[in-house]
């Protein structure tokens, strides 16, 4: 039986057209038809947060105060210690992902020229890590909002710094991620990797890019298996949209304000599907081989302490 009285949580998602329509049968939205929710979640009142990823990576890492949170997966492995890693609403790319673009048509020894500037979107973005692992050598970059990442590459590099931060100065490359990874080719950019499909080869398994994660404290705060149940609620929340996707897309538009329907309908189906719903052993181990090669090269913890936590029956 519900609790008279519902648990509030937080739920920090980036503000991009997955998450959105992956969470917005939660309700708790600014949007006439999406303020309550139209899930049963248990007698939980969720608060959403939408950030930027980095910001919530940044969040997690300074504060840990959301409930729940959208993480990169390589900023999960710093935060294990707070947070565990629920075994649905992962964004994994398989054989598919973020892509590395330039302004002229370039190899991936390009990139490794001195003197060259990419563009991330994140130092713990699972995409600036799976990047390093691709080319091998530390790299220059300039980190930037990942929206301001196709006009910079587009403006070419008129800054070469190493490590900096912000919007100005352009970049010779940049690592795109959300629905820019479909609509490079409109801003007139050309692709010189994509790192799903890197990752593939070297692997044969999925990119792990981002992570769904709730905080260790949530049974000791509301009682035994609040966790469990709560993962239950995030999974029945992504299976509701899968089966209601108009009504999700109408949504997610307003999270894309510079893509078409078309655009965010095919970005969706890449990063919600079944390995949204349930991770399962493959999407486990590709979380953790891509989390041991990052480890391997002193970019992250190991991810020995990782804990996922199911839905419990009921």
């Amino acid at each position: 039986m519900n609790p008279a009285k519902p648990i509030e949580l937080t739920i920090g998602h980036s503000p991009d057209a997955d998450d959105a329509f992956m969470w917005w049968p939660l309700g708790g939205y600014d949007k006439p038809g999406y303020e309550t929710p139209s899930i049963d979640t248990e007698g939980f009142k969720f608060t959403p947060v939408a950030l930027d990823i980095e910001e919530l990576n940044s969040r997690a890492a300074a504060t840990g105060d959301l409930d729940i949170t959208a993480l990169s997966m390589h900023s999960l492995a710093h935060v294990t210690h707070r947070y565990m890693l629920t075994s649905c609403g992962w964004s994994m790319g398989d054989g598919y992902g973020p892509k590395v673009v330039s302004r002229e048509p370039h190899d991936i020894d390009w990139l490794r020229e001195p003197g060259r500037v990419i563009a991330i979107p994140g130092q713990r973005t699972s995409a600036y890590l799976a990047t390093r692992l691709m080319l091998g050598d530390p790299f220059q970059y300039r980190v930037m909002r990942f929206d301001k990442i196709m006009q910079a590459v587009a403006n070419g590099n008129t800054a070469k710094t190493q490590g900096g931060v912000g919007d100005s100065g352009g970049a010779d490359a940049g690592v795109i991620i959300h629905d820019g990874q479909i609509s490079y080719r409109d801003a007139g950019l050309h692709l010189i990797a994509d790192l799903g499909q890197w990752w593939k080869e070297q692997t044969d398994l999925p990119l792990p890019l981002g992570a769904n994660a709730v905080r260790k404290d949530l049974d000791a705060r509301y009682g035994g298996g609040t966790a469990g149940r709560v993962t239950r609620v995030l999974k029945r929340s992504i299976e509701h949209a899968m089966s209601h996707r108009e009504r999700g897309l109408d949504f997610a538009m307003d999270y894309a304000p510079d893509a078409d329907r078309k655009t965010v309908d095919r970005f969706v189906a890449m990063y919600v599907n079944a390995l949204t719903l349930d991770g399962g052993e493959q999407g486990e181990r590709a979380v953790r081989r891509f989390l041991d090669a990052g480890a391997n090269a002193g970019f992250c913890p190991s991810p020995e302490s990782l804990e996922v936590i199911r839905p419990s029956n009921g």
